[in-house]
């Protein structure tokens, strides 16, 4: 594996080739993201995007959304992935924090997953995203990218790969670095062999980790 100056390296040297990334969810209220965020899970950006001006549009707040019929929400979500839990779930979460947190969005990871729906990552995104805080999501292209740059073992959990990151970077950089690693792993394909590799940045990865494995 990579050491910590390296890895530190290698994310930099992501962020000078995909230039400033930010979030790609569309939302007007902290509530909105933390919905389209456990939309997300299993889906595209793209897909969500497509569904939640409509959403919204019709159920603005976590009052009326608490208040929906399901089969309504599943209709309008019907095209991301695993839409008859979302609906159920957000429909549930909507109600919690109306009705037990006075439409406020919990601050802490741990009150967010605490709802229905929103796991380690969705609370991670949230928590950056949203309230600036020195969280790191950890989402199937930074878990592909983290492992094929050999940040983290092949093996790793999605919160041993957060582990990692967060161990060698400033809590200031975390934020930009998710974007980044979520936009890279869009670019490149992480199929591929080395020696068919379309990014320098994968060889100069994978000849580093060869010649650490050298030095024992």
């Amino acid at each position: 594996m990579l050491k910590d100056k390296q890895v530190v390296w290698a994310i930099h040297q992501m962020e000078a080739e995909m230039g400033p990334v930010g979030p790609s969810l569309d939302s007007r209220t902290p509530f909105q993201y933390l919905v389209s965020v456990i939309l997300s899970a299993q889906a595209t950006d793209v897909s969500v995007n497509k569904v939640t001006p409509v959403l919204f549009a019709k159920y603005p707040t976590p009052k009326d959304l608490m208040g929906a019929d399901v089969t309504d929400v599943e209709a309008i979500i019907k095209s991301v992935g695993l839409f008859h839990n979302k609906a159920r779930n957000i429909i549930k979460t909507a109600r919690i924090v109306h009705e037990d947190l006075n439409d406020v969005v919990p601050t802490s990871r741990k009150g967010i997953m605490a709802l229905p729906g929103a796991g380690r990552k969705t609370a991670n995104v949230v928590l950056s995203d949203v309230f600036d805080q020195p969280t790191f999501a950890v989402d199937t292209h930074v878990s592909a990218i983290s492992k094929r740059l050999h940040f983290v073992d092949q093996s790793a959990s999605p919160l041993q790969v957060e582990k990692r990151i967060v161990a060698v970077l400033p809590p200031e950089e975390l934020h930009q670095a998710h974007h980044t690693m979520i936009e890279f792993g869009r670019k490149y394909s992480m199929k591929l062999t080395p020696d068919q590799e379309v990014c320098q940045l994968i060889k100069d990865c994978d000849q580093l980790n060869e010649e650490n494995e050298a030095l024992g």
